[in-house]
């Protein structure tokens, strides 16, 4: 028997509030599908913001600061889908959502993408300003991980501006819900993809860290190969334009 499907939503707000409530909502659509929605709040996770230390750039091996985050991603790996969903605070992304993106992103994901080829929706709440610019945010943040991200037609933008208002916008409600059930057909399509041919996705991931051969970065990865080069072909390769 096969385990059911999994998405997990990243749930960057400081409250438990219209944000929660848009993800509760899309917890309801998943469980019609079959399918199991789980949330993390970042407002509960003990996460310490990026310190001086200044070596994301140049580690080779996963942040070395001790807290949450790790955890997080892990969870994120174990996922067939994840929705990133965050309001908008002063004009942009909400702080903790922000915050785990750099710490996560760089900290964690850059070295081997292991959330390629994943599920990705992305759901914004706003009053009334820059809900897109933070779902475009969200998104780029998706692609960069070489996510597999799934359209609503438009953008799954909630409007709110006291508690409960969001569960008020109909429209916004009706993306949310076009999202999930997207995601899932996509997240059902590579499932029987790999049943059918026994690999983990239809689309090629070449190299697992694209700042390789880079001339800004080569002293970090100078004693790291391209796939299928010795060390020595992988230097020559980097002076390559």
């Amino acid at each position: 028997m096969t385990a059911p499907l999994r998405i997990l939503a990243i749930n960057g707000s400081e409250r438990d509030g219209n944000t929660a409530d848009v993800l509760r909502y899309a917890a309801g659509v998943a469980a019609r599908r079959g399918v199991e929605f789980e949330t993390v709040d970042l407002r509960t996770v003990r996460m310490d913001r990026c310190g001086p230390c200044g070596d994301c750039n140049t580690r080779t091996v996963p942040c070395a600061v001790e807290d949450g985050v790790a955890d997080v991603v892990a969870r994120m790996i174990e996922a067939d889908g994840i929705v990133f969903a965050a309001p908008v605070h002063g004009f942009g992304t909400a702080s903790l959502m922000q915050t785990f993106i750099e710490r996560a992103g760089v900290g964690h994901l850059r070295f081997d993408r292991p959330l390629t080829n994943k599920v990705a929706g992305v759901v914004s709440v706003a009053r009334r300003y820059s809900g897109g610019e933070v779902w475009a945010q969200l998104t780029v943040n998706a692609l960069l991980n070489r996510m597999i991200v799934v359209g609503s037609g438009f953008p799954a933008t909630v409007h709110a501006l006291h508690r409960g208002d969001a569960l008020k916008d109909d429209e916004g409600l009706t993306n949310v819900s076009r999202l999930v059930d997207r995601m899932i057909d996509m997240m059902e399509l590579l499932a029987e993809h790999h049943r059918l041919t026994g690999q983990d996705g239809p689309i090629h991931t070449g190299e697992a860290n694209e700042r390789v051969g880079l001339a800004l970065n080569a002293a970090e990865f100078e004693d790291v190969p391209e796939p299928g080069l010795a060390p020595e072909s992988a230097l020559s390769a980097q002076a390559r334009p």
